[in-house]
């Protein structure tokens, strides 16, 4: 009789970490600029194609196979995101395409805010950290589409301030997990997932 032998179960790395620091670091890098302390470069737009965009996409599509998603597609759809960003503003300085109206971006910025919105429905069954990141990331969307339909430097230096929180609030959630998988413990808080 043969014996069926049954294969050992599949430790599998988490890809949500590298997902929320590759939006954490790129989106506090671009608030820098919005809030005017640094200037829009190089830098800025490359490490949101490249990190931000290309990385997160990866993230997205690890999280595929643990059966994720919400997962899937908040990585997938924000690292595009940064990649669509990238070439918006990195295309017009180079001469391929004329730069985009103001409302345009709004309604840009405005649609992406409308998706968040549903993904922030979705975290009310999540932890009280992911409810914080998608809150106070539909909460930047908004004010960068009222930003670019009314021209108010204001508005993008509130969102420069408030993108900062947003995007520590990512970080914050990513390196909670790595230390929970490393130390087999929670060790920074996030609030229990709703029931």
């Amino acid at each position: 009789m043969n014996k069926i032998i049954t294969p050992p179960p599949v430790n599998r790395a988490n890809p949500s970490p590298m997902g929320l620091m590759t939006y954490g670091l790129p989106t506090f890098f671009l608030s820098l600029c919005n809030a005017g302390i640094l200037h829009v470069g190089s830098a800025v737009v490359l490490v949101g194609f490249v990190f931000a965009g290309i990385t997160q996409i990866i993230a997205g599509l690890l999280e595929y196979p643990l059966g994720d998603t919400f997962g899937m597609t908040a990585f997938i759809s924000f690292g595009a995101f940064w990649i669509t960003l990238s070439l918006l503003v990195g295309f017009p300085h180079s001469g391929i395409i004329p730069a985009s109206s103001g409302e345009e971006m709004g309604f840009y910025f405005g649609l992406w805010g409308t998706f968040c919105v549903a993904l922030l429905i979705c975290t009310l069954r999540m932890t009280t950290a992911h409810q914080v990141l998608f809150s106070s990331l539909s909460i930047l969307f908004f004010l960068l589409a009222f930003k670019e339909f009314t021209g108010s430097h204001a508005l993008g230096l509130i969102a420069g301030y408030e993108g900062m929180f947003s995007a520590a609030s990512g970080m914050y959630l990513a390196v909670a997990e790595i230390f929970e998988s490393s130390f087999g413990q929670t060790i920074l808080p996030i609030g229990k997932p709703k029931a």
